[in-house]
């Protein structure tokens, strides 16, 4: 229960919830606690979130209630939302007739303003909000300004193209460049670059296809998690074609749009595979690791820290440990290496001021030995 929304919390007057629950799963009188557990395995799932749309004011997003995103129109035509299911121009509460959708809008863009990456899922969105308002509402007329289509995936494009030919949705390849008022109507003036012409449309509702972006807390999970993240703060995947839903970072898996955009098909065959991933790596009682992992010499760990700033995999911790250095026995903090979380990159070797880190199979003598043998 979110306290910040709920009437009891606020009141003490309602408790309707606690009242019709079966179960008797409600209890009012619990706190929030902090749980700590030990888990094998983690799937980073944090989601994505809307671009602000506000940020392109040729759209008249903020000043203009009629101008809306497709998130905001899948809301206004559930039957759960605020109109019941009724298409209703949300200023007016009247019906609209005329309909005008917008691709792209933050997704492609190389202004600075929105994202550079397709976004992936507003084509098929698009086409599908259009269909049900052509089938719903057959008086309404949609207009849909795109630079391309792009409905890669089995039957997508074919779904497109039953949005053309049999709904009749008017598909215009062009961009928009300003959306004003002007006596009660929407002005959507754009270009139709296959006619080579500029357009005119009055439109009662503009419908903004906006980008989706990794969501905020995408970045410190990544980092708590010790999980690479792109330009864009898209986790990073070990390998985008061999380990596609494995983090760089051993026990680390993802799913979702936190690793990309994608769409709900293949988020449900990532989150699977990652699943898949888990079992298997659950299952087994014992790990194979890569051999070549670093070691400390703890005789000669200051206990810098050095290393464990360096390491991009979370490997190594410190521990204050009882060391006998030459008949002298003493509680010294030093590097300790957890070798299934190892990938044997080798930073640490090279940032350790006091030479106490070394890859095993490449330590600096052998290496040192292989030069002597080359050399003579």
């Amino acid at each position: 229960i979110d306290p910040e929304y709920c009437i009891h919390f606020k009141t003490g007057k309602c408790g309707l919830c606690e009242k019709t629950c079966a179960a008797k799963a409600i209890d009012f009188n619990q706190q929030d606690t902090i749980i700590e557990q030990q888990y094998g395995a983690i799937v980073m799932a944090t989601g994505f979130q809307p671009i602000d749309a506000s940020k392109f004011d040729e759209y008249s997003y903020s000043t203009c209630p009629d101008v809306v995103t497709s998130l905001e129109l899948e809301r206004l035509m559930n039957a759960a939302g605020p109109t019941g299911g009724v298409l209703l121009k949300p200023s007016d509460k009247t019906h609209p007739k005329s309909i005008t959708f917008i691709q792209c809008v933050g997704s492609r863009d190389v202004s600075g303003r929105g994202k550079c990456y397709c976004s992936k899922i507003c084509c098929m969105s698009t086409a599908k909000h259009a269909m049900l308002i052509r089938d719903k509402y057959p008086d309404v007329e949609v207009h849909v300004f795109y630079i391309d289509v792009r409905t890669p995936g089995k039957n997508f494009d074919e779904f497109y193209r039953r949005a053309v030919e049999q709904y009749d949705v008017d598909y215009i390849k062009g961009q928009v460049g300003k959306v004003y008022e002007e006596d009660g109507h929407l002005v959507v003036q754009g270009v139709d670059l296959i006619a080579n012409e500029q357009i005119i449309l009055n439109t009662d509702m503009v419908v903004l296809a906006t980008a989706i972006e990794p969501d905020p807390t995408a970045r410190k999970v990544a980092s708590m998690l010790t999980a690479s993240i792109d330009t864009n703060d898209f986790i990073t995947e070990a390998h985008p074609k061999l380990r596609p839903v494995e983090s760089p970072t051993a026990g680390i898996f993802l799913s979702g749009v936190c690793q990309g955009p994608k769409d709900i098909p293949e988020t449900v065959s990532q989150a699977g595979a990652a699943a898949a991933k888990v079992i298997g790596l659950l299952a087994k009682d014992k790990l194979l690791t890569n051999p070549c992992v670093s070691h400390s010499n703890e005789l000669l760990c200051n206990g810098c820290s050095c290393c464990e700033k360096v390491c991009p995999y979370g490997a190594i911790s410190y521990e204050d440990k009882l060391i006998n250095d030459h008949g002298v026995r003493e509680t010294r903090r030093v590097c300790v290496v957890n070798e299934a979380l190892c990938q044997g990159c080798g930073a640490c070797t090279v940032v350790c001021p006091s030479g106490a880190m070394d890859l095993k199979g490449f330590s600096n003598k052998q290496i040192m030995a292989e030069v002597d043998a080359i050399c003579r």
